[in-house]
Parts: structure tokens; C-alpha cells; sequence
């Protein structure tokens, strides 16, 4: 039987208090072990980071940059221990940044290992061109080698740790930001890509073009669910305060449906889920999208 390590990042890429640091405790409150039913839950606990605080780091330039270093770093112990003790790591809570981490841990290993993500942004900002300096808008970006050149600290030594031809880009509906920072798509680099309205009309057909697509050349692959590919009108504990919602996105069952049929693919290393803010959430039905997403896949593992 499948052993999970469910890991909790108590991150806020907008070192906020709560928000997106409580997520995983809310995630866990709305059942999410009992989700991974009949898998075991082997482990569960959360990182260790310090306090969150919204100013811009002078190494990275990003927010919140103690507590994302810490997490980075801690996260990829983390996942490379679950890894190593035979147990799928699935990391809830804070935001896409934990992939820098997640990438980092699963960086050598014999095979490879390809990255297949659901999110409503590409997520390739420049830093010097960061708008608010918040993680969750350059982290493929930094994976791919695309953007860091000026960043220093011990960040700076983690990335790049992904090629263009092992990244699946799934639910983009960013095009017209981009194309005010002339930034290109990562289609254009050789990797896989299909925005929201593309998925939505094709989900597992599309799911599972890209699960091939990241292990042609690698012998695992990772799947990471960004809860903001998700129609705001359908998932609002997605919305950053104060910034008008992005139109648009997949469904539950359309996403459900995308990470059902990836699953089907052999390979799935393992599991993270980011962009959710409970503090929008006061009547848990997010948490509870979230839990049924997870209920659904394992289900699919537990037949593997």
C-alpha cells in the first residue's frame, strides 16, 4: 500500500498573517488525511519558518524572503526524506513558490524528474520587473533559468533545476500580463502548454498528452495544483484582497478531471497544492473542493 507524508507549508507569499499560512491546517481540519482513504497517511506535520513579513528581501528582492528561504530549504529536506523513506510527499498550503523547494529536493534524481502544473498563470515574471515582489509570480521562471541572474543568497545556488522539455504548463489565462512585460510563453521554450480554454474543452485528452509529454525524457514526474486555475466564481478563497477577480478558469470537475487522468500516466512522484486562503473561506466549502480533488486522486494511485 502507498504510504503518504502530507507536508504543510505555513507560507504567505504576501507575508500576511494568516491567509495562505493557515491553509494547511484548514485543509487538514476538512478531512484531507481522511481523503487519502484507503492510501496510509504515514506522516503529517508542518515546516518550521519565522515570522512573515511583507517587505522585499535585498538578496532576492522577493517578499517575504526569510520565511520563503526557510521554506525553500526546509521543504526540500522535506520532500527528498518522504522520497527517500518510500512515502509520496504531498505538500499543502502557501503558494507556487514551494515548488522552488520541491524541485530542488527531486533535482538529480536517476531518470529525472518532469513537473506537469494546473495554474491560471505561467508564472515566468522577471524580478526585475516584479510588480508587488511576490514568489508566486516567478517561480517557473527561476526553475527554468529564465529569470535570477541578480538574485543572491542561498536561494540563488537552488535554481535552475528544471529544462524547458520536463515542464507542462496546464489552465494559463494570463496572456494579456504577459504581454505588457513582453514576457513570452513557456510553448515557446519546448515545453508543453494549454491554456484554460483549451483544458476546459479537452481535459483528459489533454491531461494526458501532458503526462506523456513530461516523461518522455523523465522517468518520474511531479503534479502541482495551483487553485487559482479555478473560475474565481467557483473558488473564491482563491482572490488575492483587494485585487479585482481574474475571469474565467476550470471548473472542480474539469480540474478533477485534468488530475484523474494525468494520474492514470505511471510515474506520479508526487502531490502539492497551493493558493488557498481561508480566511475567504468562512463556510469551508474550498477546503472541501480541496478534499475531493485529493479523494479523487487517490483513489486512481490506490488501483496502481
Amino acid at each position: 500500500m502507498m504510504r503518504i507524508a502530507i507536508i504543510g507549508a505555513p507560507f504567505d507569499g504576501y507575508g500576511r498573517a494568516g491567509h495562505q499560512a493557515m491553509a494547511a491546517q484548514a485543509i487538514r481540519d476538512a478531512g484531507i488525511s481522511a481523503a487519502w482513504a484507503p492510501l496510509e497517511t504515514a506522516t503529517d506535520e508542518d515546516l518550521l519558518l519565522p515570522a512573515q513579513t511583507p517587505e522585499r528581501g535585498t538578496a532576492t528582492n522577493l517578499m517575504n524572503e526569510s520565511a520563503l528561504v526557510a521554506m525553500t530549504q526546509n521543504l526540500s529536506v522535506a520532500v527528498a526524506r518522504a522520497a527517500t523513506s518510500d512515502t509520496f510527499p504531498c505538500v499543502i498550503g502557501g503558494d507556487c513558490s514551494a515548488l522552488l523547494g520541491i524541485m530542488a529536493a527531486v533535482h538529480g534524481q536517476p531518470g529525472g524528474v518532469g513537473l506537469l502544473v494546473l495554474d491560471g498563470h505561467e508564472d515566468t515574471m522577471p524580478l526585475d520587473v516584479s510588480e508587488d515582489g511576490e514568489a508566486a509570480n516567478v517561480e517557473i521562471g527561476l526553475l527554468l533559468g529564465l529569470t535570477g541572474r541578480t538574485m543572491s543568497g542561498p536561494l540563488a545556488g537552488l535554481v535552475p533545476t528544471l529544462a524547458p522539455q520536463r515542464l507542462a504548463m496546464l489552465g494559463a489565462r494570463d496572456d494579456s500580463w504577459r504581454r505588457r512585460f513582453n514576457v513570452a510563453s513557456v510553448a515557446g521554450l519546448g515545453a508543453y502548454a494549454r491554456d484554460a480554454t483549451a483544458v476546459a474543452l479537452e481535459p483528459e485528452h489533454i491531461a494526458h498528452e501532458a503526462a506523456a509529454f513530461v516523461t518522455r525524457t523523465s522517468q518520474s514526474w511531479w503534479l502541482h495544483v495551483d487553485l487559482d486555475v479555478l473560475d474565481p466564481e467557483h473558488f473564491p478563497a482563491q482572490r488575492v484582497p483587494g485585487a479585482p477577480d481574474e475571469p474565467g478558469g476550470l471548473t472542480p470537475d474539469q480540474l478533477a478531471a485534468v488530475m484523474v487522468s494525468a494520474a492514470q500516466h505511471p510515474g506520479l512522484a508526487g502531490l502539492s497544492i497551493a493558493i488557498y486562503d481561508p480566511d475567504q473561506d468562512v463556510d469551508g466549502a474550498g477546503a472541501r473542493t480541496i478534499t475531493l480533488l485529493v479523494r479523487k486522486l487517490a483513489a486512481v494511485l490506490a488501483e496502481q
